[in-house]
């Protein structure tokens, strides 16, 4: 797992918030060209790599390059900038982060996200008064104190807000970070390719690296009408009531947006069972994946998902190598095996 974390690695510490992934998916096209893989740049800047197969019928897997960040919102009279998220996540998530600021011409500025109230030693809201948009801020590391003066530096409304991913690789095997959602998966997938692309196939893998799927439509459309199932490669979320773990792979039963292909699901659990890989089955309540949007988007497909469990996800999250493993064992074994074309248990 040594190649997969390291990936993991130089993938989170790449920003690419949902509308800002070009530097990601270069990244991802350099590794495609490594590896000789056919691709192809989508017009929405994503990537379709293909791997031949024996059938006509194409499995899709997909994993995304984009994860949560933000706007600037406005320019306070304070020099300060109030923001617009961009995905979805608890305010509480972000504050005390070291963040960037991208302005227009390229160039950063580096500043912390805090509350508008943060000390305790001037404010008797600082513990009690509920962050929201209206009261989290950038503190920005220049010497501004009016909106001007923030405006001279460049930065304006509409630039993209980057956050610290703090990556950290423990000795006890635990990955740490920002973004393991969907970062991890992405990493999965570019080792997977290196193994696979030696194999004949029993059907041909398209592999879309998506980048709008925090906001809804990442990978809804720009795959061949060939494609006959469609894996989304996402984390397995964890919670009270939550079945999932960091040491498993995660495969889901049903999210917010309705139920998996149950077919698909059972070849799961199965070759998990056959292969000895742990797994836990889970549904996730307050949750859609990019195989939920292609299938809402009107694809006739088969759609299914999977993937590593993740700790404290849209916030500073966590897994564990043998999670890791896991869902590598299983997508391996997974597109060896040929599609029960009858569609049935």
């Amino acid at each position: 797992m040594q190649a997969v974390v390291q990936t993991i690695r130089d993938l989170v510490e790449i920003p690419s918030p949902t509308g800002f992934t070009a530097h990601a998916l270069t990244y991802v096209e350099n590794r495609f060209k490594e590896e000789g893989i056919s691709y192809k740049k989508l017009e929405k800047g994503a990537l379709l790599a293909m791997l031949p197969g024996e059938s006509a019928r194409i499995r899709l897997l997909t994993a995304h390059v984009d994860t949560l960040g933000a706007m600037v919102k406005e320019i306070l009279p304070t020099g300060r900038l109030s923001l617009s998220q961009l995905g979805g996540y608890a305010w509480t998530a972000i504050e005390g982060e070291n963040c960037l600021v991208h302005k227009m011409d390229g160039q950063t500025v580096s500043g912390t996200i805090v509350f508008h109230h943060s000390s305790v030693h001037t404010s008797r809201v600082t513990n009690t008064e509920e962050r929201s948009a209206t009261n989290i801020e950038v503190r920005l590391d220049i010497r501004s104190t009016t909106a001007e003066e923030t405006r001279v530096s460049g930065i304006e409304v509409g630039d993209i807000v980057t956050f610290d991913p703090r990556f950290v690789h423990t000795e006890t095997g635990f990955v740490k970070s920002r973004h393991l959602d969907d970062k991890a998966s992405v990493a999965l997938l570019l080792e997977l390719v290196k193994k696979w692309k030696t194999l004949t196939l029993p059907h041909p893998v398209h592999i879309l690296i998506s980048n709008y799927e925090e906001v809804g439509f990442g990978g809804n459309a720009g795959f061949s009408e060939d494609v006959a199932e469609y894996i989304a490669v996402d984390m397995g979320a964890l919670g009270e009531g939550q079945h999932s773990d960091e040491y498993t792979v995660s495969i889901c039963a049903k999210d917010g947006s309705g139920p998996y292909d149950l077919a698909l699901r059972h070849q799961f659990t199965r070759l998990a069972q056959q292969h000895s890989i742990p797994y836990k089955v889970d549904i996730y309540p307050y949750y859609s994946s990019d195989a939920s949007a292609a299938v809402h988007a009107g694809h006739d497909v088969r759609h299914g998902l999977l993937g590593p469990g993740i700790e404290s996800s849209h916030s500073y999250e966590r897994t564990h190598e043998t999670s890791l493993q896991a869902t590598y064992d299983l997508l391996d074994a997974f597109v060896k095996e040929p599609m029960n074309d009858e569609n049935t248990l």
